[in-house]
């Protein structure tokens, strides 16, 4: 049967950051995500988990000025220095949390840059973020976004992101699979997972076209969750959707997935 867990920057809202993870708790999940931690102090996040006995399934390094606009920054020249301090502040926190997954930010490429030189400055932004990783025992997560909700986003595409990833020729770099972008940018889900067998570090879900609760769109999950199964995929499912009416009333759709 599927994992899932609460992704706290999208779920609970109802309730400031750090009651989300009690709120996550009562309602049945045993592991949270989230997008960016660093705005509370780790001590204080450490203390949720523990308190709620959650484990932190993922979460997102740094990704620079993200209300100005930047969505990472393993693409844009010259931040050498911000793109290493952010993967050292991520491993502090990861370090702390118990966490072994990170999702590294690409960000949207430069107009000035061309997409061979793109493509260089990733992967070698990259490789350092996966041998520094590797040194804590974490895994690297790449995600593809999509051109709609993402205009410009280096990592566009889940077959070119599949490709780069291999070319990262780390044993700790993976593929995070959301579903949601992925079914807008590609369809034919099915075969997307099949060909990405062994290669999913994460999975994350949401309806199609609105990303709320995973039951309506069109999106057949329960499809789908055996698909990943057969793909050999049975780690947490991030549930990173934008709940339509209020977070508790939407998560009676869990019922439809839950172990007898």
């Amino acid at each position: 049967m599927p994992r899932f867990a609460a992704n706290l920057s999208m779920l609970f809202t109802e309730v400031p950051f750090l009651a989300r993870f009690e709120a996550a708790a009562r309602a049945g999940f045993s592991a949270v995500e989230f997008l960016f931690p660093y705005a509370y102090p780790v001590e204080d996040i450490r203390q949720e988990l523990r308190r709620n006995g959650l484990q932190l399934a993922l979460f997102n390094v740094n990704p620079g000025d993200y209300a100005g606009g930047e969505r990472g920054l393993a693409v844009l020249p010259g931040r050498d220095r911000d793109f290493e301090e952010a993967l050292e502040q991520a491993l502090h926190y990861a370090g702390h949390l118990g966490c072994k997954k990170l999702h590294v930010m690409s960000g949207n490429t430069p107009a000035s840059l061309s997409t061979a030189d793109a493509t260089e400055l990733w992967l070698a932004n990259m490789r350092l973020a996966a041998d520094r990783l590797a040194q804590q025992q974490v895994m690297l997560l790449c995600e593809a976004l999509n051109p709609r909700d993402a205009p410009g986003y280096f990592l566009h595409d889940q077959r070119l992101t599949d490709r780069l990833v291999s070319m990262i020729d780390r044993p700790n770099a993976r593929v995070q699979l959301d579903l949601y972008h992925a079914q807008i940018t590609h369809g034919d889900l099915s075969m997307l997972i099949r060909s990405l067998a062994g290669r999913i570090g994460h999975v994350q879900i949401a309806s199609v076209p609105d990303r709320h609760e995973p039951v309506s769109g069109e999106i057949n999950y329960a499809f789908i969750f055996r698909e990943l199964a057969k793909a050999g995929y049975r780690d947490w499912i991030g549930c990173e959707y934008h709940p339509e009416s209020g977070t508790h009333a939407g998560l009676i759709w869990r019922k439809a997935f839950d172990e007898p």
